[in-house]
């Protein structure tokens, strides 16, 4: 024996791997699965199962893992016994067993071709595959064959193909009876949220239903899991993957109230606990209940918005214009919700004469902590038109602009209705004169609220001087 084998020997070390021994665990001898899903398709599994094993160093393939595992991430432990298991080595193995893979170990080596059929002999035949790029390319006696003259039989499946995504550890073991716990990181789950805005005929108080979308891509089903969702945005150090857009794009259907999940905060994010243990299968799309709210004080509001580039140059009138449709309500518990909401797609519906629902619109929305206000562009009025022209335009000293306008607001629709004109003004402003009071919400916007008469029409002049 070499020195180093010696020393190995003195200390109890197996000389050679194959000396080990192997155990398996499956999905058999799950006990517990949970699953925190991320926005950016991340999420952290945690996999319990209860093994036995033999005492002293062995390898465990752990089978059944989840294909788009960062194996760098994984830990395990005793559940059951802490401390009594150290990990001496890990590996993941992922090169699973396919026709292809097969095909590819086997090249230069003798396989059975069946069915195989020629002049003088007709069964099963030996022959070396010769290579597999293009096709298999077969030597039969002296000559060469192309393509598939008959079945393919191999004799075994190569030692270094697996059935299943596995991770194989080298462990010292103190207990017989463990109950494991493995945690890791994977990708290829990823979660949105999916919002159901039922607006009031009246418009002024809308009923809100949030749903979780969830899709699977990881390579692994979560039955029976414990899920937690996690909203915000968490600092991951590597390329964001490409995610394939599965989105619920319909209405969600009516249902009685289901048990909401708990919210908490965690780190600088918001955690929430469904109620209900799921099933979360490989390559499916699934929808969860996530919030309720009903009777919310609700605003509709109208707005036709100018640009900041009018108040530096010449522009020419723009025309016909449709005003824009935007719904405003406050995340407040006084207005029956109150929570944060995750980021997601919020679609409106609102019944018609024959109060059927109808699709009104859909805008997306950023993670909105509770007390804050939503708004939703829905978008642009049928019956109410804007125009602008500007009346006036000089230059003072390079720098310094003045500009007169004239805004027309037109309402075909059958009530009165509030537009907000609004300006953004760059550099620093001030309005000269003006034909109706304005509100100057910051340092860079004026805004005129201008009630508009059904079947009516408002005009709006104003001067204003801008210094860049």
């Amino acid at each position: 024996m070499t020195r180093w084998m010696i020393l190995l020997a003195l200390l109890g070390v197996p000389v050679n791997a194959a000396e080990l021994a192997e155990v398996e665990t499956s999905l058999a001898d799950q006990t517990d699965v949970a699953v925190t899903a991320y926005n950016n398709g991340l999420a952290l599994v945690r996999d319990t199962r209860k093994v036995s094993l033999p005492t002293g160093e062995l390898q465990l393939q752990f089978m059944d893992v989840a294909q788009q595992i960062r194996p760098e991430t994984v830990s395990l432990q005793s559940a059951s016994t802490p401390g009594s298991v150290g990990i001496l080595e890990q590996n993941y193995e992922y090169d699973l067993i396919s026709p292809s893979k097969l095909m590819e170990k086997y090249v230069g080596k003798q396989v059975l071709l069946e069915n195989f059929s020629t002049e003088i002999s007709t069964g099963r035949t030996e022959a070396e595959l010769l290579s597999v790029n293009e096709g298999p390319v077969y030597k039969v006696g002296e000559e060469i064959y192309l393509g598939y003259p008959g079945n393919v039989v191999l004799p075994e499946i190569p030692e270094n193909l697996i059935a299943k995504p596995s991770l194989i550890w080298t462990l010292s073991n103190q207990q017989a009876d463990q109950t494991l716990e493995v945690t890791y990181l994977t990708n290829g789950i990823s979660w949105q949220a999916d919002y159901v805005v039922t607006l009031a005929r009246t418009d002024a108080s809308l009923d809100l239903a949030g749903w979780v979308t969830m899709n699977n891509q990881s390579g692994a089903t979560f039955t029976n899991a414990k899920l937690k969702l996690v909203a915000g945005d968490v600092n991951i150090v590597r390329p964001e993957p490409v995610m394939m857009d599965m989105a619920f794009n319909g209405a969600m259907p009516a249902a009685a109230p289901a048990p909401m999940p708990q919210q908490e905060a965690f780190a600088e994010y918001h955690l929430y606990t469904m109620p209900r243990r799921t099933t979360i299968k490989q390559n499916q799309s699934k929808q969860l209940a996530l919030l309720n709210g009903t009777g919310v004080a609700c605003v509709k509001k109208y707005e036709y918005r100018g640009q900041e580039y009018f108040y530096s140059q010449q522009i020419p009138p723009t025309g016909e214009e449709h005003v824009g449709v935007f719904l405003e309500f406050e995340n407040e518990e006084a207005d029956k919700l109150g929570i944060p909401l995750p980021a997601g797609v919020m679609r409106v519906y609102q019944e018609d004469s024959e109060g059927m629902l109808q699709f009104a619109g859909e805008d997306r929305i950023e993670h909105t902590p509770k007390d804050e206000t939503v708004t939703l562009r829905m978008g642009d009025a049928f019956d109410i038109i804007g125009e602008r022209v500007q009346t006036d335009y000089q230059v003072f000293g390079g720098n310094t602009h003045e500009s007169g306008y004239e805004v027309t607001i037109r309402n075909h629709k059958e009530q009165d209705v509030t537009v907000d004109i609004v300006e953004p003004m760059p550099g620093d402003w001030r309005i000269l004169e003006s034909s109706l009071e304005f509100e100057k919400k910051d340092a860079r916007t004026a805004i005129f609220h201008v009630a508009v008469p059904k079947d009516g029409e408002v005009k709006v002049t104003y001067r204003v001087r801008v210094k860049f």
